[in-house]
């Protein structure tokens, strides 16, 4: 058995794992997919949010054309994939 939940706090969000980490179940774990659709404004500290979350392996979502290029640039930054 394998069971994520999601402990929210004021500054953090947690993904709390539970149960055996292992196959099939560990690629669960590797889907982290942040959704950017609503972000109307990316600050400097907030590409560098994102430059550290593309680093450790999120995956984002998004539909506007300029958060796209934004996402694109950054991972050109990183050398990551967006």
């Amino acid at each position: 058995m394998f069971k994520i939940s999601i402990v929210e706090k004021r500054n953090q969000r947690r993904l709390m794992l539970e149960g055996s980490l292992i196959r099939p179940w560990t690629e669960e774990v590797r889907k982290l997919v942040v959704d950017l659709t609503n972000v109307t404004y990316i600050s400097a500290d907030g590409e560098t949010t994102l430059i550290k979350l593309m680093r450790d392996g999120a995956k984002f979502s998004c539909r506007g054309v300029l958060t796209k290029h934004v996402l694109k640039q950054l991972a050109g930054r990183c050398r990551c994939t967006p």
